[in-house]
């Protein structure tokens, strides 16, 4: 009796990994490259984690043609009084370069914005105290900044690389 139900439990187990591993390689990279470049630019951790671990792997994604391009936190410090926002930085540019390129930043810019400002907090996450309150402070005076005049520094950047070619 009990070899009755082992063997279709054993189809079920074995048909459920086919279809979960089909499906986690199959969302592993999607097709679609605006799909790609939209969930590395979300305020979620789990978006920053994605975007950096194809940062470290960018040969894998060549094919999406993305823009990795980066000066970090252009003419403000990369880690100002210590704090590392350097790589919160090359995530906003990430964003700035390949939504200007897609032609669809004004409709993003909120969006990676915001993100910025998100990965700029989970730095200061790590602090406490005075050091907290400075890192917090120094994070709402850079998204401000991007918040304000990125648009005109987006515009500059094109125009730059424009003019280099």
């Amino acid at each position: 009796m009990r070899r009755r139900h082992v063997a279709p439990l054993a189809a079920t187990v074995l048909a459920m990994s086919a279809v979960l591993a089909s499906a986690s390689t199959a969302s592993a990279y999607p097709a679609d490259k605006s799909s790609v470049l939209s969930s590395w630019t979300q305020t979620s951790s789990t978006s920053y984690n994605a975007w950096n671990s194809a940062r470290l792997n960018q040969g894998a994604w060549a094919a999406y043609g993305f823009d990795w391009s980066t000066d970090y936190c252009s003419t403000s410090p990369d880690n100002p009084w210590g704090f590392p926002f350097k790589l919160a930085c090359a995530r906003h540019d990430f964003g700035y370069r390949n939504y200007k390129a897609a032609g669809t930043f004004s409709a993003n810019k909120s969006r990676i914005d915001s993100a910025f400002y998100a990965d700029l907090k989970r730095v200061c996450s790590n602090y406490s105290g005075a050091s907290r309150v400075a890192c917090d402070s120094t994070a709402w005076t850079y998204y401000h900044a991007v918040d304000i005049f990125g648009l005109k520094g987006a515009d500059v950047a094109a125009k730059d690389r424009a003019g280099a070619n």
